[in-house]
């Protein structure tokens, strides 16, 4: 399977809501402006429209299902600029995304 660096951004963020056991305040930190911009600004009129012409519909939608119990506010963090958990989050993915090519290789 191939996904964009936007789907995967996404899928991130619903991963972590999925992963809270109670509903939370939440501040999401992220270095993908569509992301922070979707969640802040724009899944209202998606939503009304009922996603007509919007890439990722369906993660859209599984967002807004996992983030309905808890409030979620959305902050733009410049990637690679230093941000010590945008780093480290940066690590993370490029050590996941190594891992699997390695494993995918092997196996061919």
């Amino acid at each position: 399977m191939h996904a964009t660096n936007n789907q995967m951004e996404l899928l991130a963020v619903i991963e972590s809501l999925k992963s809270l056991k109670e509903p939370c305040e939440v501040e999401l930190f992220s270095d993908s402006s569509y992301v922070t911009k979707a969640i802040n600004e724009w899944l209202p009129s998606w939503v009304k429209k009922d996603f007509a012409k919007v890439k990722n519909k369906e993660l859209w939608q599984e967002y807004l299902r996992v983030s309905a119990p808890h409030k979620v506010h959305a902050f733009w963090v410049r990637g690679h600029d230093g941000h010590a958990e945008n780093e480290q989050c940066d690590k993370i993915a490029k050590a996941a995304a190594s891992a699997l090519k390695e494993n995918h290789e092997q196996s061919t």
